[in-house]
């Protein structure tokens, strides 16, 4: 399909809620449509077909994998599952756009961005807060010297829950706790800003079954003089919001950060600014961002999008393991490699 002007034609992988948000926000893309959907079981992928439209239903990931007509797959399961998703696709010849945290460990994303590389193949981590426009605008603000040098970047993303044992965060088999799927978001923010930090200090409160309740993480770069402290939690709905500060001002997101329709930059000597960039639509969640950024990269015959790159995936993913190793959470994968 590289080079060409027809629709970009996606399979989803899993059919769970963040499946479910990503093929409502799909079907509002001119230029895609979703094809094919995959579960572990039959029942599960034929209800989601005919949830959404979607002419073909297959109760297994190789079916799907090797359906000629997808271009590219939508990898939504549990991150315990990533690898093992991703890679089958890969290994099918398919572009692949994974889910966040991009994978349990970042031995796991080094073997899967080895193995898109080796076959020329598009692979990209869903971090769609990247390809929000708003976020674009307030990088190149930073970018172009607005506030100066960043001093302090600050974030947060919790949910008050309650989350029981038997739910997939509470579960260490499929990566569960606050820091693979909420922390990833703030980690993810500073990273966009500061790059990889040098510093990782962290602390936590762990469950029974030993994942993090809630995590407070402080990063460190030596040589920019920034840090950057962040939380997460899935028993605390915290503010959800950020900030940036340098030496010439601050930029502040209110609540939604990760997905923000605007921001204000506060500077020495003028009024504060509001920047926005429109509502991601009516009844979307604004995953039609990401979903574009791959439409395009893979019109354009790249292997990796410039707004999310793979350096920069498995730079969050080596940053999620040292707060790992400092919270002691291991997950089972940890010790397969």
């Amino acid at each position: 399909m590289t080079g060409t002007s027809g629709a970009v034609r996606w399979g989803v992988l899993a059919t769970g809620g963040i499946a479910a948000a990503f093929t409502e926000d799909l079907r509002s893309m001119p230029d895609a449509e979703v094809v094919a959907v995959a579960s572990r079981t039959d029942a599960s992928a034929q209800a989601f077909a005919q949830r959404f439209g979607i002419p073909r239903a297959y109760g297994n990931w190789a079916d799907l994998a090797a359906d000629e007509e997808v271009d590219v797959v939508y990898v939504a399961t549990p991150h315990s599952a990533h690898r093992e998703a991703a890679a089958l696709c890969l290994e099918a010849g398919k572009h692949v756009l994974c889910e966040k945290a991009f994978t349990l460990n970042a031995r796991e994303a080094d073997e899967l961005v080895k193995l898109a590389r080796d076959r020329g193949l598009f692979l990209m981590e869903a971090m769609w807060t990247y390809c929000n426009p708003v976020i674009r605008r307030m990088t190149e603000l930073v970018r172009d010297g607005a506030i100066g040098d960043i001093r302090s970047v600050q974030a947060d993303f919790g949910l008050a829950g309650p989350f029981g044992p038997e739910h997939r965060l509470r579960d260490r088999a499929l990566g569960g706790g606050a820091l693979l799927d909420l922390g990833v978001y703030p980690v993810s923010f500073a990273h966009l800003l500061l790059g990889e930090p040098d510093r990782v200090q962290a602390d936590a409160v762990l469950s029974p079954e030993g994942v993090d309740l809630h995590t407070a993480m402080l990063l460190g770069w030596s040589e920019a003089g920034a840090s950057a402290l962040l939380n997460c939690s899935v028993v605390a709905d915290t503010p959800q919001t950020a900030a940036v500060t340098g030496s010439k001002g601050r930029i502040e997101f209110p609540r939604g950060f990760f997905y923000p329709e605007r921001f204000v930059l506060h500077r020495a000597g003028h009024d504060p600014e509001e920047f926005t960039a429109g509502a991601a639509g009516a009844g979307l969640r604004g995953l039609q961002f990401e979903q574009a950024e791959v439409a395009r990269a893979l019109r354009a015959g790249e292997t990796e999008s410039p707004l999310v790159p793979l350096d920069g995936s498995l730079a969050v993913m080596r940053t999620l393991d040292a707060v790992r190793d400092r919270i002691g959470v291991r997950y089972p994968a940890d010790d397969l490699g």
